[in-house]
């Protein structure tokens, strides 16, 4: 049996109308999941009953469990618990423009990057857009507060598990879902060159991220596997089909690594490759977690690096560390609940 939560509106309607429902009982229904929080199909008022036992014979509406809650100063990172018994992790963030949510896309993750912690499990399976989707409304009701921004950059690559997240999006972008705005969703990829063009193609004004960390091809296929089956070539040609169909500029991530990538050659690796693209680089100060072989960049060398970038005209910001108290900044998520 299907999670409501699953369905998207137009294949709520879809499924509605194969069932011999009329298409606005969608409407109806999205409203009570998403604007007034029902979690049981009775409490929905103004459906009448044989289309409530219709829902209720033909869809589910259970939800993924909270398990733990840890907090610093900065960030609530929240563990759930999956019908399967797999856990996963979301972060809230409270930022100057409001709340965002930092959610996983999958159970593990197949990617390999070696910097990251949440990584070290490989992938279990996909999560699916209910799974994702109640991450946030979770979060909502037990905070009492609106996500105002969400971000595809928890665990897992999300263009891994592309055809859910699109579905996740569409949820959250509807109006009549959760109203949020285009340009408030952010999915990050490590580099999934075909996806990119569909990306590009399917989601219109969603903001894009590439997880960069390096501007040659020698150094990035070390850092990131990915790198091998598309090269930076190949991924820099799918940022720029991107801008050009969508008008939106990319966020290049570039995590600091004391001694691997944060040299004056570095930054004008860096500078030749992105020169002349609507783009901004986010340099991520690097999160060490234990038995780490990687070091953070000391602030005054992010700095120098930072100036470089900066005085070639390129737009650049140094991330504010927020989460390491509670091991939810980035590339630390779930080190503390793999499993063996």
């Amino acid at each position: 049996m299907e999670n409501i939560f699953n369905l998207p509106l137009e294949k709520l309607e879809n499924k509605l109308e194969n069932l011999g429902e009329k298409k606005f009982r969608a409407t109806q229904i999205f409203e009570w999941l998403y604007k007034k929080g029902v979690s049981n199909f009775f409490d929905m008022k103004n459906i009448k009953k044989e289309s409530v036992s219709i829902l209720s014979e033909n869809f589910n509406i259970d939800f993924i469990k909270i398990i733990q809650k840890q907090s610093d100063k900065d960030a609530k990172k929240y563990l759930f618990e999956l019908e399967d018994g797999n856990k996963i992790e979301a972060v809230l963030l409270k930022q100057n423009y409001g709340n965002s949510l930092c959610v996983s896309s999958q159970v593990g993750c197949s990617m390999g990057c070696v910097f990251c912690e949440s990584g070290k499990n490989k992938r279990v399976r996909n999560l699916k857009p209910f799974e994702i989707v109640q991450q946030i409304l979770l979060i909502e009701s037990d905070l009492n507060i609106r996500v105002s921004h969400v971000v595809v950059m928890g665990i897992g690559e999300p263009f891994d598990n592309y055809d859910n997240i699109i579905d996740f999006i569409k949820i959250i972008n509807h109006p009549k879902g959760l109203d949020i705005g285009a340009r408030h969703i952010t999915v990050s990829t490590c580099g999934v060159v075909p996806k990119i063009y569909e990306f590009a193609e399917d989601v219109g004004q969603i903001n894009l991220a590439i997880s960069l960390h390096a501007a040659n091809d020698e150094l990035r296929s070390y850092l990131m596997p990915i790198n091998k089956a598309y090269n930076l070539r190949e991924l820099m040609k799918a940022v720029k089909f991107y801008i050009q169909k969508t008008n939106r500029r990319v966020t290049f991530e570039y995590i600091m690594l004391d001694g691997v990538n944060d040299s004056e050659k570095h930054a004008h690796e860096l500078i030749s490759l992105i020169r002349g693209i609507n783009c901004y680089v986010n340099l991520i100060p690097y999160n060490k977690v234990n038995g780490d072989k990687f070091s953070a960049t000391s602030s005054e060398k992010i700095m120098k690096f930072y100036d470089i970038i900066k005085k070639n005209k390129i737009n650049v910001t140094i991330r504010k560390e927020l989460g390491s108290g509670v091991s939810a900044a980035c590339g630390q998520l779930r080190s503390e609940h793999r499993e063996e």
